[in-house]
C-alpha cells in the first residue's frame, strides 16, 4: 500500500519520512490540500529506478539495431578482435 503523507509532513517528519524511504526502499506520496503533488525516494530508489529506464533504451536500441540489420553475431565480431591482435 502506498504511504501517502500531507505535505506538512516535510517540514514537520522530515527524519521519519527520509527514514521510511531508506528502509522499504519505496516511494512516499506528498500531497497538496488533498491532491498528489510529488513523490519523495532516496537517491538508491532513484538511481535505480533511472538505471532501469537506462537499461530498457539500451535494450531498446539493440533490438532496433537487429531488426535494421546494424549488428552481427558476437562469435563473428570476436573472430575479428582475436585476427587483429594475432598480427
Amino acid at each position: 500500500m502506498p504511504n501517502i503523507r500531507p505535505s506538512s509532513d516535510l517540514r514537520n517528519k522530515y527524519v521519519e519520512i527520509s527514514e521510511w524511504c531508506h528502509e522499504y526502499k519505496e516511494p512516499v506520496y506528498i500531497t497538496k490540500n488533498g491532491q498528489g503533488d510529488l513523490v519523495v525516494m532516496s537517491i538508491e530508489a532513484y538511481e535505480g529506478l533511472v538505471g532501469k529506464f537506462e537499461l530498457r533504451k539500451l535494450l531498446g536500441d539493440g533490438m532496433e539495431a537487429v531488426k535494421q540489420g546494424k549488428v552481427r553475431p558476437f562469435r563473428d565480431a570476436l573472430h575479428d578482435i582475436d585476427e587483429e591482435f594475432m598480427k
